[in-house]
C-alpha cells in the first residue's frame, strides 16, 4: 500500500464531529441556524445561594479538616532513630500562624487555642483561591 493510500484511508475514517473537535475549542461546531443555548446554564440555577436553607442539600456530606502546625522533611533512617521524647523541628516558628485544610485545600490560617484541656483553633484568615 503507498503512502498516498495509506493518507486517503486515514481520511475517510475520521468522522466530520472529529475534525471540528481538532479544528476548535473540543465542541462541535454549529451551523448557523442550530440553537446555542445549552451552553448558558438554566435561569432557574442560581448563581450563589442566597441564604443558609439554599445550602441544605450539602449539610450533612463528610469533609477532612486538617490544621497543620508545620512541617519537616527527613530521610527515612533519620525517622527510624526517633524514640519517646524525640523533637522534630518544624518549619514554623512559636506564634506564627498555622494552616487550615478542608479536603487538603488551604482555606485559613489560625491560632492554637486551649479551650477545656483540649487543642483548639482560632480562624484569623479566610484564603480565597481563584476559581479554574
Amino acid at each position: 500500500m503507498s503512502e498516498q493510500d495509506d493518507t486517503e484511508r486515514k481520511k475517510r475514517d475520521v468522522s466530520p464531529l472529529s475534525l471540528n473537535e481538532i479544528e476548535g475549542d473540543g465542541r462541535p461546531k454549529k451551523s448557523d441556524g442550530e440553537d446555542d443555548s445549552w451552553d448558558d446554564p438554566p435561569a432557574d440555577i442560581p448563581d450563589k445561594p442566597r441564604s443558609a436553607q439554599d445550602l441544605e442539600a450539602v449539610y450533612d456530606i463528610p469533609v477532612r479538616v486538617s490544621a497543620v502546625l508545620g512541617k519537616s522533611s527527613m530521610q527515612v533512617n533519620e525517622l527510624l532513630k526517633l524514640g519517646r521524647g524525640a523533637v522534630v523541628e518544624l518549619d514554623r516558628k512559636v506564634g506564627e500562624a498555622i494552616d487550615i485544610y478542608v479536603n487538603d485545600r488551604l482555606v485559613a490560617r489560625g491560632e492554637v487555642v486551649v479551650v477545656d484541656d483540649r487543642l483548639g483553633i482560632t480562624m484569623t484568615e479566610i484564603i480565597k483561591t481563584q476559581k479554574n
